[in-house]
């Protein structure tokens, strides 16, 4: 069983289902697919079920191959969302997953059948996750380095024009589905249009993020990062944008630990480690409130007790107002 927090809050974790044996449609497309990947074209299939995710997505464990790989059902929605394009969000990750892997590290995708819900087949990357790191906080500045480097890497070879209003409209779609009252939201859209107005998230160039950065989206395999999980990537996105979704999620752990400061050294060493030299450190900390302050508003989306809500709130809006002091 394979477990990981998904959003910062809950536990998701693979479970499993049944067994599945050669004459299963599905099982038997997946060994054609895989060719000699399998050598028992008849060995028996064990399947487990992530438990929390936007759509259905399983493990298929090859039983004395020592293969196993990730199918997410994209035409089986499990989440908040029930309405959207499977087809079109298959083929999108399925494409960037390519593009990305020629770049950094992430599970190699293997096929897509429109046929079977929309189905995204990748091999299955073991290891153990960022959010572990968090947990045991064991070796976790050399893992934020490791993160650093690859992201580094990810966006400096997908440059592409910038979108500012797709950025902005991001933040939005988040406000739209938080559970606050009008004033509260006023108060946001109006912090969010002094950013709007400002230079600090201007930029020449934009590039691909991956647009989901949380610690249960890296997983370190024989020593090596790898990126999870490419169905919100977007291109033409701003950098920061997967900076400070990961430092939200080391902000919101810390504080769910008891203080969410204990998270700034690791922050500080994280966004250190992504930078070129000290000028640029000083322009990502300049920004980086924007994003954190959209990565927490994420969290606060989820079901916590109306305390830790008003937290997450609170420091959201401490980030935004960062811009009033520049």
């Amino acid at each position: 069983m394979f477990s990981r927090t998904k959003g910062g809050g809950l536990i998701a974790y693979f479970e499993y289902v049944r067994t599945v044996k050669s004459g299963d449609t599905f099982r038997d497309w997946l060994v054609e697919v895989l060719g000699a990947r399998i050598q028992d074209k008849d060995c028996e299939v064990r399947v487990f079920k992530l438990s929390h995710a936007s759509h259905k997505i399983c493990r298929y464990e090859f039983k004395g191959e020592g293969f196993s790989v990730i199918v997410k059902f994209f035409g089986i929605p499990t989440g908040m969302i029930k309405k959207y394009n499977s087809y079109a969000l298959m083929k999108k990750e399925y494409e960037y997953l390519k593009k990305a892997g020629k770049i950094i590290d992430v599970p190699e995708p293997i096929a897509i059948n429109k046929n079977f819900s929309c189905v995204l087949v990748c091999k299955y990357v073991s290891g153990r996750s960022l959010f572990w790191y968090f947990n045991h906080r064991r070796k976790l500045e050399e893992k934020l380095e490791l993160v650093a480097d690859m992201l580094r890497k990810f966006h400096d070879n997908t440059q592409t024009y910038y979108d500012k209003e797709k950025e902005f409209s991001k933040f939005n779609y988040v406000l739209k589905h938080l559970e606050i009252n009008r004033r509260e939201k006023e108060n946001y859209k109006h912090l969010l249009g002094k950013w709007w107005h400002s230079s600090l998230l201007d930029r020449e160039k934009g590039c691909m993020i991956h647009n989901d950065a949380t610690p249960v989206n890296y997983v370190s395999h024989r020593g090596r990062p790898f990126l999870l999980d490419l169905e919100l990537a977007s291109r033409h996105g701003h950098f920061a944008c997967d900076l400070g979704v990961l430092c939200a999620a080391l902000k919101h752990y810390f504080a769910r630990k008891g203080s969410g400061r204990r998270a700034e050294p690791y922050i500080s060493h994280f966004l250190w480690h992504y930078s070129r030299n000290e000028e640029e450190f000083r322009k990502i900390t300049k920004v980086i409130p924007f994003y954190m302050a959209y990565g927490l508003l994420r969290i606060a989306i989820l079901k916590w007790n109306a305390k830790y809500r008003h937290y997450l709130l609170r420091e959201a809006k401490n980030c935004l107002e960062a811009i009033e002091k520049t």
